[in-house]
């Protein structure tokens, strides 16, 4: 099969996003210029540099009440801060709570039963027992086409490990078994490693 997606693809469902898997799911706090926290998660996320460490998220999509974008970019561009919060396997359905359409000014560590802590280095809150999450300072924005789509980059100028993760010096993913998104309603976890050694190591 060969479709060019301006064409469509013929499909009962579009196949883009379960091609690109897995991915990690990057679940964005922020914080509204009122003080209200925000969470919710993008799977269109990643590391994209060591030194010194940067994050970049994506949105796709607008909320009415936020002026054709959604809260976590608005909370961002107000404040320039955002925490990344890892998933694991344990939270998922919190993590899908948190994904809900709400209106502007909702809390959804509330709404998901989540507890929030405040970050060390922005002002921000964090989930209280997240395996892992990155605290970051808003580098830039980038308009991509399309309607609505974004991508936030963040240096990342604070990390948080939950000390049961780390094992023999290493964060150990299978400790928490992390979420990643695949295509349609589906979702992967991460139970089994193993290693490949390079060519030039």
């Amino acid at each position: 099969m060969f479709y060019r997606p301006e064409d469509g693809h013929g499909l009962p469902h579009n196949p883009f996003n379960a091609i690109i898997t897995p991915r990690p799911i990057g679940w964005i706090s922020t914080r509204d210029a009122d003080g209200v926290n925000n969470l919710a998660p993008y799977s269109f996320f990643n590391g994209v540099a060591y030194t010194p460490p940067q994050v970049m998220f994506a949105s796709t999509g607008a909320k009415p009440d936020q002026n054709g974008t959604k809260d976590s970019m608005a909370n961002i561009e107000a404040t320039g801060v955002f925490c990344v919060n890892i998933v694991e396997y344990g939270q998922r359905d919190a993590m899908n709570a948190s994904s809900a359409t709400l209106p502007k000014g909702t809390d959804e560590f509330a709404h998901a039963g989540l507890t929030p802590i405040q970050c060390e280095t922005i002002p921000c809150a964090r989930i209280d027992g997240a395996p892992a999450a990155l605290e970051c300072r808003l580098t830039q924005i980038v308009t991509l086409p399309g309607e609505a789509n974004r991508v936030m980059f963040g240096e990342v100028i604070g990390i948080h490990l939950r000390d049961d993760c780390l094992r023999d010096g290493r964060f150990d993913v299978t400790t928490f078994q992390p979420l990643a998104r695949l295509g349609y309603r589906d979702y992967s976890v991460v139970t089994d490693l193993f290693s490949l050694k390079r060519p030039d190591d």
